[in-house]
């Protein structure tokens, strides 16, 4: 069994998928390094990332297959999906042999299990588009904390930059410990863990108060249904929002 490793970025995939082209193996799994274990019983290849190798196999994929397959390399890779590099790696394989309507093969495991992925994913990020809950600091930056199923942070920016465009904003990702860092201008993502919290504004409170208060009596008690709130908004979301911080 043949097993590829890499540094865990979505350039050291594109290059192990390179290199698997140019020395005419097939790995049986693509791994991150993270994912390794020492007592695994396979050949293992350490993958060195390579820019201009992972640029040929990127531009391969838009051009050869199409833009949407790019897309869906990079959703399944944000994903928490096992085995997702592998995954990917098989689909690129179909689409360089079917050509821009793999995705229409919906009859073939890899390319469904590539959809199912996609659409989760999708799914999340719209669910959090409504689920971010900033909260001021003293300093005039919005600071949000999520913690998402998938590695979704950077796929909210682009809306938020929209939204919030003349504001300093952060969304923190505590589950990964990174963070989407916007200053006006341009976005970031970096590793971000916080020694200490953020301090709030003291008029921040009474927002929260306010919220919380309208939150409440806004919903007639005959009327609230928990459980289609938990089916439209599972558990797990309710720590970070405020009206649920009651």
């Amino acid at each position: 069994m043949l097993c590829y490793f890499y540094d865990g970025s979505f350039e050291g995939l594109l290059t192990a998928i390179y290199d698997s082209y140019y020395r005419k193996e097939i790995p049986d799994r693509i791994i991150s390094r993270v994912e390794l274990q020492e007592s695994m019983f396979v050949d293992k290849v350490y993958i060195n990332t390579d820019g201009n190798k992972a640029a040929k196999v990127y531009e391969s994929i838009r051009t050869k297959i199409s833009e949407d397959a790019l897309k869906n390399c990079f959703y399944v890779f944000l994903s928490e999906t096992k085995d997702k590099d592998t995954v990917i790696y098989k689909y690129l394989r179909k689409g360089w042999k079917i050509g821009k309507n793999v995705n229409l093969n919906l009859s073939d495991d890899i390319v469904l299990s590539v959809y199912k992925i996609c659409r989760r994913v999708t799914r999340e990020v719209q669910l959090f588009v409504g689920l971010v809950r900033f909260e001021c600091t003293n300093n005039g930056v919005y600071y949000a904390q999520i913690e998402p199923d998938n590695d979704i942070v950077g796929l909210l920016a682009s809306h938020f930059v929209e939204r919030l465009s003349d504001e300093y904003w952060i969304i923190h990702d505590l589950k990964r410990s990174e963070a989407v860092v916007y200053n006006k201008k341009e976005w970031v993502i970096t590793d971000l863990s916080l020694e200490r919290p953020f301090e709030f504004l003291k008029e921040e409170k009474k927002y929260q108060e306010l919220w919380k208060e309208y939150y409440v009596s806004a919903s007639i008690k005959s009327r609230v249904n928990l459980k289609a709130q938990k089916n439209h908004m599972p558990v797990r979301y309710w720590k970070h929002l405020i009206e649920k911080k009651v």
